[in-house]
């Protein structure tokens, strides 16, 4: 017996066995057609456990009995500090089920065990803990105004922030669980309620969330879970007039269309999409830790992360050794199953984005990059591609343009420091970037030159429910996290009375 090899708890069979379907008013229910389709296992690409699918006709009774929750106030209308007492309920629910969340991702997502144990559960718990505590910290602001008419007449003016109301959530399948809790708990702070889609691939973890939520004392017809198929259910469910705002986290492209969509009725929207994030090594840089930080920043979650460190500047006098060192390391990486507690690397989602990856590397194949490692297929049955260190890299290459979503580092090296400057904001995307050195002068000279929602220093990846993220350029629209989810999520309202 593989000792190594995480053993399945009975909860997550017994959840597995089930036949899914959307989670509407409660509880599942059954769709009017109940097509079915597969859930597929990426470590080993057997099923894994079955859905069936709503269509664009049962979008409207999902959207309609959240609407129905929304006005009939039994969320809305508690009081601040009772809402954040069951939020805060969910969370111990979340911590209390946590192993069987962290099994239940691993094995539909593909990610490593530990991972799903320590992002997906242990940060989401962080983040519920405290995006609960804005629900009794909802402000608006009272202000001095200068009307001159009706003479002599006084006036109180101030601001108030009102829930949005009903917000549909669609949720990409890299980060599944927390990702959906980045959207359902700030909602559901504020008052809202919630219609989650999660991607066609990951839907399992969103439908324990919802059941657990229930157990928490969350009403029915608060927080509601879509499955169908996103080219079909998705369109109907962002133009659908009852919805108030859409909260969408995915590709550049398909972001496009939601805003579009969106904009007909005037729905308010976030976008949260790709990103092509540069790593720009200074002379000074500790090459060592920046080989670290490309490793972390770059290869978590098999590069499957919007944030992640993919194309890496380095002065060209330390070229050489950089990617030396860069590429032992990578090479040296255990690459199994993501319940395997020894791998390093484990399969990406579907079998889709392992051809997504692949086709990525044939083009940089056929421009003349270097593969110093990782040209070569990975023996193992699910979705895996080899972790890959490309070098020879030019700034007009597809893979330094593109984002790619896998277990790619392309190397590329500059002359001087402007050079790779202008070649760190060369992109249409503008989500994260990060800065290696310890010259706090240049540091604090470059931060305000990179076109990047969010700049780390001598790290990349981290986040923090406190700090607002998103994109610049073509990586998004608004903000996540802190005070810039709750504004989101709610409606300002200006306030004039005259006495």
């Amino acid at each position: 017996m593989d000792t190594s090899i995480v053993p399945t708890l009975p909860a997550v069979e017994g959840f597995l066995n089930q036949r899914h379907r959307s989670f509407i008013d409660g509880s599942q229910s059954s769709p009017a057609h109940g097509e079915g389709m597969d859930i597929f296992n990426p470590a080993n690409a057997q099923v894994l456990a079955q859905v069936e699918l709503a269509d664009a006709a049962a979008v409207d009774a999902i959207v309609t009995s959240a609407h129905r929750a929304f006005t009939s106030g039994c969320w809305s209308k508690l009081a601040p500090a009772a809402r954040e007492r069951i939020l805060l309920r969910f969370a111990d629910l979340v911590e209390a089920h946590g192993e069987e969340l962290a099994q239940l991702e691993t094995l539909n997502q593909g990610k490593s065990i530990h991972l799903s144990r320590v992002v997906e559960v242990g940060a989401s718990l962080n983040y519920m803990r405290y995006m609960a505590g804005w629900a009794t910290k909802i402000e608006g602001q009272t202000l001095d105004v200068s009307i001159p008419m009706p003479e002599n007449a006084r006036f109180n003016a101030y601001t108030r922030r009102e829930p949005a109301g009903v917000v549909a959530g669609i949720v990409p399948w890299n980060f599944p669980m927390m990702i959906a809790l980045w959207k359902v708990i700030p909602a559901l702070a504020c008052g809202c309620t919630v219609i989650i889609k999660p991607a066609d691939e990951t839907p399992l973890t969103a439908l324990r969330l919802a059941e657990l939520a229930v157990e928490a004392g969350i009403p029915a017809g608060v927080f509601n879970v879509l499955i169908g198929r996103g080219a079909e259910v998705g369109p109907a469910l962002v133009a659908h007039p009852l919805v108030n705002k859409v909260s969408f986290t995915g590709s550049t492209a398909v972001g496009k269309q939601v805003g579009i969509a969106a904009l007909q009725n005037m729905t308010r929207f976030t976008l949260e999409l790709g990103g092509k994030n540069p790593m720009l090594l200074l002379d000074d840089a500790d090459l060592d830790k920046a080989v670290a930080g490309a490793i972390g920043g770059g290869l978590l979650n098999q590069g499957q992360v919007c944030a992640a460190a993919s194309r890496i500047y380095v002065p060209a006098r330390h070229y050489g050794r950089f990617v030396e060192a860069l590429s032992a390391q990578v090479s040296a990486l255990s690459v199994g199953a993501g319940m395997d507690a020894t791998a390093q690397v484990g399969p990406l989602v579907s079998k889709k984005q392992q051809s997504s990856v692949l086709n990525y590397l044939e083009i940089a194949r056929r421009e003349g990059a270097r593969f110093v490692t990782g040209d070569h297929p990975v023996d193992l049955p699910g979705y895996f591609v080899a972790p890959t260190v490309l070098a020879d890299m030019q700034q007009r290459m597809t893979c330094i343009q593109e984002e790619i979503f896998g277990p790619v580092l392309s190397v590329v090296p500059y002359d001087n420091l402007e050079q790779g400057l202008q070649m760190v904001n060369d992109s249409r995307y503008g989500l994260t970037a990060s800065l290696w050195s310890n010259d706090l002068g240049r540091v604090m000279e470059l931060i305000p030159q990179i076109e990047a929602g969010t700049v780390w220093v001598n790290n990349h990846v981290p986040v923090d429910p406190n700090l607002p993220f998103g994109g610049y350029k073509q990586s998004g629209m608004g903000r996540e996290f802190g005070r810039s989810a709750i504004e989101g999520f709610t409606e300002l309202k200006s306030v004039c009375i005259t006495y």
